[in-house]
């Protein structure tokens, strides 16, 4: 993202051109993302629709003036013979070009293929052959050339274009100056194609991560994202006055569509995140009223919070608990809607102005609410954050799903559930307590691979893979991924996430990964929490190096203790006989989290099969 997207504008003088609307004020149904997209840039023009840092300060795009960028390279992609049902590939960071070029896509009728840009050359070649792009944009020199390395053998690819100046590709700046000088004779079949996309039609391909083998394409419509859109508007209301720090990947459909396309829909404005390192510091210049991440974020800040407070004088140490006892009594009696009482209310504005206002500060102070999904969420954080005045509202769903088919929202929250079921979805429980939904949000199939899209799509309900079930009121909880489940040697049958997530909730813990299935016991590998870490050794003289640390005597005890602790708590079945430590924190750069940041058990389970196997030399 740089400042010549605002020279571009202020060269071409662009200026606002009706099109594709009803008359001022008429009514428009909203079927399909062409349709979402004109009804919020009538409904909501903004001075601020996105803003990102440029290099040297914050800056913003008005509605309008993407309105008119959007036409542009919509009329390029037309110069350049890209067709209705094309498949075009999105190779980039978060940034505004990105939804440009996503939106560009879609009004002319073409399929948008985002990409994780963290992918490495072989993987994006099988992405491209499998889904056929003609066209891949790119955000930088770097990701271009990537693709210029395998590009040989992509028969399908016949463009590179390039969001940044790079060599060998086609620029954007000229794609969308080209756009412009042709706009009088592409504006009408601009119009005639984004009339003709029906709700069914296929608007994206979304390659799932994976967690193991090949990804697949899932195929959702304009509709199935639609309605989801619509779906969560109707339980967590936003609006114009909202502004929500984007920075999970637009490439995962949990931040395309909550982050992004309902944003727009609601006329929310949408800032981008400098990058995951600066989150922190971007919530302080933003001051965000709604974040959208994956619990690890969460994790991260309750660690550091928890950290503060032990290390912390013993005075600070005594408020920051009294305050966080005060705070658990009060979110109980919340959540169940029980009188606070005089006392408890007293107690706990006090705990306000001594601790949780500090925390709502360091997020900007505006905060209403983060949205958790991804993966679970500890209840003991979802409590702790609703006690401060910062709500996470968990929900659960699938890149098959569009991805909402649960949420937790205001009128509706319990800690420890993905929430109920959003309006028009259906879930039940089969009877290996597998979830199955149906609904408008479910694809349509898995792009190429028909058998796998019928192991999956049932007479109409999706098989989700996951273990959980309802409560009374209709609440979902989740136990684990079916495929997850550990099959012992003795044939007891333990779900790993709960346990792990357990083990997640110390300050020095960033990942554990529980090991068992086929084997006699049980046994942890951990991955250490290394920043806080780090601090603590260097207090106490336990090394240097993260090596030295995690195997110093004095750390290995800390640990043993947290594994003696959970086993507490564990049936015999579940304890942990052996755990072990490695020097390092899973990465999305080293193969051992997807982009989403989930953990990848095959390859932490082949690259430590010697050290795991360690653990069962009996």
């Amino acid at each position: 993202m740089r400042s010549r997207v605002g020279q571009l504008i202020r060269r071409h003088h662009l200026r606002p051109v009706p099109r594709n609307r009803p008359p001022a004020g008429g009514p428009m149904e909203v079927r399909t993302l062409t349709q979402l997209f004109q009804h919020s840039m009538r409904e909501y023009p903004r001075d601020a629709a996105f803003r990102w840092h440029d290099g040297s300060g914050w800056t913003s795009l008005s509605s309008a003036d993407f309105e008119e960028l959007v036409a542009a390279c919509a009329a390029g992609l037309l110069v350049h013979g890209v067709k209705a049902g094309d498949r075009v590939a999105l190779l980039s960071e978060n940034r505004m070009e990105w939804a440009l070029v996503d939106f560009a896509c879609l009004q002319i009728g073409a399929i948008v293929v985002p990409i994780y840009p963290t992918l490495l050359a072989e993987q994006l070649e099988y992405l491209l052959n499998d889904a056929g792009p003609v066209a891949v944009f790119c955000s930088t020199a770097e990701q271009v050339q990537k693709v210029q390395s395998i590009r040989e053998r992509c028969p399908a690819l016949r463009e590179i274009i390039a969001m940044d100046a790079a060599p060998d590709s086609v620029s954007l700046d000229k794609m969308l100056e080209l756009g412009r000088l042709n706009m009088d004779d592409k504006q009408p079949e601009i119009d005639r194609r984004a009339n003709a996309v029906e709700a069914s039609d296929t608007a994206t391909i979304i390659y799932t991560s994976g967690t193991t083998g090949h990804p697949k394409g899932v195929m959702l419509t304009h509709g199935n994202l639609v309605e989801n859109v619509l779906a969560v508007a109707s339980v967590v209301p936003m609006g114009p006055d909202d502004r929500c720090l984007s920075f999970l990947p637009l490439s995962h459909v949990l931040e395309r569509m909550a982050g992004y396309y309902y944003m727009i829909s609601q006329g929310v404005s949408i800032c981008f995140a400098q990058s995951v390192e600066t989150v922190a510091a971007d919530m302080l210049t933003i001051r965000p009223t709604v974040m959208i991440s994956v619990p690890r974020l969460y994790e991260k800040i309750y660690g550091r919070v928890l950290e503060a407070a032990n290390t912390g004088s013993p005075t600070k140490r005594k408020i920051f608990f009294w305050a966080k006892a005060v705070g658990e009594r009060w979110a109980t009696r919340m959540i169940r809607k029980q009188p606070i009482g005089f006392s408890l209310a007293m107690q706990k504005k006090l705990a306000d102005t001594l601790v949780f206002r500090k925390l709502q500060a360091r997020t900007g102070g505006k905060l209403k609410l983060f949205v958790s999904g991804g993966a679970p969420l500890a209840r003991e954080i979802a409590e702790f954050f609703f006690s401060a005045g910062l709500p996470i509202y968990e929900g659960y769903g699938l890149t098959e799903t569009s991805p909402v088919i649960t949420v937790n929202t205001p009128e509706h929250f319990r800690p420890g559930s993905v929430g109920p079921t959003l309006p028009g979805v259906e879930v039940k429980i089969a009877e290996d307590g597998e979830i199955l939904t149906r609904g408008p949000s479910v694809m349509t199939g898995y792009y190429n691979r028909p058998e796998d899209t019928a192991e999956v799509l049932i007479d109409g309900w999706l098989y989700t893979g996951d273990i959980g079930h309802l409560d009374d009121d209709g609440f979902l909880y989740i136990t684990d991924r079916k495929k997850d489940i550990l099959v012992t040697a003795g044939g007891k049958n333990v779900a790993p996430q709960p346990v792990e997530n357990e083990l997640k909730l110390h300050k020095y813990v960033s990942e554990a990964v529980l090991i068992g299935d086929r084997r006699r016991y049980l046994t942890v590998l951990l991955a250490p929490s290394l920043e806080p870490l780090m601090d603590f050794a260097a207090r106490e003289g336990l090394g240097s190096t993260p090596s030295e640390v995690v195997h110093h005597p004095a750390v290995q005890h800390i640990y043993g203790q947290l594994i003696t602790e959970t086993n507490e708590r564990l049936a015999s079945f579940e304890q942990i006989k052996y755990f072990r430590v490695i020097d390092h924190e899973f990465t999305l750069e080293d193969g051992q989290l997807t982009p989403s940041l989930k953990v990848k058990r095959k390859a932490v389970n082949e690259k430590y099969e010697k050290l795991i196997d360690s653990m069962y030399e009996e």
